[in-house]
């Protein structure tokens, strides 16, 4: 076949599949920086093709096997193509969690995207810069120092216009992986990493243009809704089908498999009243499936339920039973919250000759494979999972069950296309929330105002019940005629995550006790650092007074990390310039996100009147290493310090012996537009070093830095969210 030919066929095709190795090459060496360790999501995927296809036009394909949710990962995948490669953000398009094109990621989750998914791509398209220089070296006979790389087009410096990528190949295939040192471009020469990227999908979303899932239709699709058990472990006993097709002449389909109960027709509105219909008609047996627990004896009542102990670190000497030592003591408490999506979960099915097709927002579209190929014991390779942006969430709610139900329903009414979307009632009843947790803090003092010892201990449930591939953690699973169950605990390292200190003291015990509450739990943003570093910081607080020390001197002088102290630094001076009403208060607070990740300090300014909080501004100083889209960050930041405002302030799931009772946002109040305080952002930028996760930074810290606000605004140190409950 000659080039000619092979770039014809490759043009028909539609891509260029391009995998390489450039193992000791070095072009352009004063200006580039060679990396020595792969990101994990290229090692585990070592291909270029994994991440990159080159079109025949000169455009660029990018894979992420990372979801969308509201991150900006999709922009953040784009800037680093475009830069490595000299490219136009225009001329770059990216596809996101596909279970047929995209690399295996598991779950979009713990702040990793950036650092594991954009890197690989990062790395992945610098490794493409290089060979495709080295060919159009070989092609034009010049040296490849003298060569420019600019959208799509190389060429030398007499040559303005230059050749095409596609030119340069000639049709070969390349299909070597990646191997180190990468070659990544010099800090100097870089012209969109760094740099503010307006995010394309804010702007559709603005003007109201079909984003998420939710606005997905397929001609001829049928709408279904499940009917959910008034409980936890109640069976459906009767439902009179005849009775319910003559009400409602134009339903499609009624589909019962043991409990699980779901109705279709063509017209939603249907649906929706013949759910209602059987909310009132059907007849389950069930049994009081929550104990009955008054909510101010919720702790005491978590706290008398066996439990499971792990110590988390044990360093340095315990003078316990010295009685002559004064031991300084606080406990705090943190509710269930839930995930509280403005929209509700929702997703598409459609089983068609032996193949099933689920679009979903879910975080972790291939671990969905697997657990649908459980569910419903269907092989893993005839199951497509489409990931599609769904209206926000950080963490485990309701997607992969909506996914799950729309599977069950698909497969026994095959050929058609299925929407299913939960209702509000619903996203709040049955989405799994985030543990409620109790902490207690415990601390010595030395003269010089010195923390000595530490101790910690921590109660909580499970902190993600993900379906990981396994049927058994999806919500209808336990329903059907044959059920399928999986009773393991789930990931219990998330409770003491951030459970360790960041600051230098000597003796430190923490210990971490694990039970089974009574309600439904998984993975809600930032996992156990929320209520472990509202809890230490509030802590960290709470003995600044004891030792007669500024909050601000106090963290300092327990602070040995350069980078620790900077941003404390900074956030003092930007507070410190501020003007500041009379009868408010400050309140600050730090952490750094697991320990490795982004830097991250928050002050809270409040003023307490009438027995009302008003959060009036916060600040926030971050330092996530090198800076992708200041603008990104800034928004995941801002974005982390609001939501942990209202988790702080106002939320709390509230449950009866019959179930969940907080089912809609006046049960469940949450902050509106009027609520958001003004908000202050301020990025240490290094880009000299590796980007950190930072999308989970903010929450733990904000939300101590609001409880010692109120503190010092009225003098009340409140320890059990949230607060304006217990003002």
């Amino acid at each position: 076949m000659n080039p000619q030919t092979r770039r014809n066929f490759l043009k028909t095709t539609g891509c260029l599949t391009i995998g390489f190795s450039l193992a000791g090459m070095s072009a352009f060496p004063e200006l580039l920086h060679p990396v020595q360790e792969l990101p994990g999501g290229l090692r585990r995927h070592p291909a270029v093709n994994a991440w990159l296809e080159i079109l025949p036009d000169g455009r660029l394909r990018v894979f992420t096997g990372k979801i969308e949710l509201g991150q900006g990962i999709r922009t953040a995948v784009a800037q680093m193509a475009a830069e490595e490669l000299s490219m136009s953000m225009d001329l770059i398009q990216v596809v996101i969690a596909d279970t047929d094109r995209t690399p295996d990621e598991g779950y979009t989750a713990g702040s990793g995207s950036v650092v594991n998914s954009a890197m690989s791509v990062r790395y992945a398209a610098a490794y493409a810069r290089q060979k495709l220089l080295e060919l159009a070296a070989e092609y034009l006979d010049v040296p490849i120092t003298g060569l420019w790389i600019e959208n799509g087009r190389i060429g030398t410096a007499n040559d303005t216009r230059g050749i095409s990528f596609d030119t340069v190949l000639d049709g070969r295939r390349i299909t070597d992986t990646v191997r180190p040192p990468v070659q990544l471009k010099a800090r100097s020469d870089r012209r969109v990493i760094g740099k503010p990227v307006a995010r394309k999908d804010i702007y559709y979303m603005a003007a109201a243009e079909p984003v998420f899932i939710h606005n997905m239709r397929f001609p001829g699709m049928v709408h279904a809704r499940v009917v959910r058990p008034p409980s936890y472990g109640a069976v459906l006993k009767r439902m009179e089908e005849n009775l319910l097709k003559k009400e409602f002449p134009k339903l499609e389909s009624v589909v019962r498999d043991g409990s699980f109960l779901g109705v279709l027709s063509e017209d939603e509105y249907t649906v929706i009243k013949a759910q209602e219909y059987l909310k009132k008609n059907a007849e389950w047996d069930q049994e009081k499936p929550i104990p009955e627990i008054e909510n101010e004896k919720l702790p005491e009542y978590l706290l008398s339920l066996p439990a499971t102990d792990e110590t988390v670190e044990n360093e340095g000497s315990d003078p316990e039973n010295d009685t002559d030592i004064e031991w300084i003591e606080s406990s705090y408490f943190k509710p269930y919250i839930m995930h509280g999506a403005i929209g509700p979960s929702c997703a598409l099915g459609l089983y068609k000759e032996d193949r099933l097709f689920i679009w979903t927002h879910s975080q972790g579209v291939f671990p969905l494979r697997e657990a649908l190929s459980g569910l419903l014991d269907i092989p893993a390779e005839h199951i497509h999972v489409q990931g599609v942006p769904g209206s926000g969430c950080y963490g485990h709610n309701g997607a992969d069950d909506v996914a799950a139900d729309v599977a069950l329903l698909a497969r026994a009414f095959p050929g058609r296309h299925i929407r299913l979307q939960w209702s509000r009632t619903e996203e709040h009843q049955w989405e799994p929330y985030g543990s409620a947790m109790i902490l207690r803090n415990r601390a010595i003092l030395s003269d010089r105002g010195r923390i000595t010892h530490w101790k910690y201990d921590l109660w909580s449930d499970t902190h993600s019940q993900r379906p990981g591939g396994s049927a058994g953690k999806l919500l209808p699973a336990s329903y059907l005629r044959k059920p399928v169950t999986d009773n393991s605990f789930g990931f219990s390292g998330g409770g003491y995550r951030n459970a360790i200190p960041y600051y230098q003291i000597p003796n430190r015990y923490v210990k971490a006790h694990f039970f089974r509450g009574p309600l439904r739990v998984s993975a809600l943003r930032a996992l156990g650092a929320y209520a472990n570093l509202f809890a230490m910081e509030c802590f960290m607080d709470e003995l600044a007074v004891h030792a007669a020390k500024d909050p601000y001197e106090f963290r300092l002088m327990h602070l040995n990390d350069p980078r620790a102290r900077e941003v404390m630094q900074k956030l003092r001076n930007r507070t410190s310039t501020a003007s500041h009403p009379e009868d408010t208060g400050i309140g600050i607070a730090f952490s750094r996100y697991k320990n490795t990740a982004a830097y991250c300090a928050v002050a809270a300014r409040v003023a307490v009147k009438d027995g009302k909080i008003q959060l009036q501004k916060m600040w926030s100083v971050i330092d996530a290493g090198e800076t992708i889209n200041p603008d990104g960050l800034k928004n995941q930041t801002e974005g982390g310090m609001i939501q942990s405002a209202s988790w702080t302030l106002r939320e709390e799931v509230t449950f009866t012996p019959e179930g969940i009772s907080s089912t809609d946002w006046n049960s469940y109040p949450i902050f509106r537009f009027g609520d958001v305080p003004e908000v202050e952002v301020t990025i240490i930028d290094r880009p000299d070093t590796p980007p950190l996760g930072a999308g989970e930074a903010a929450q733990g810290p904000a939300a101590a830095a609001v409880a010692n606000a109120v503190f010092h605004a009225c003098g009340k140190r409140i320890r059990r969210l949230p607060l304006e409950k217990y003002l």
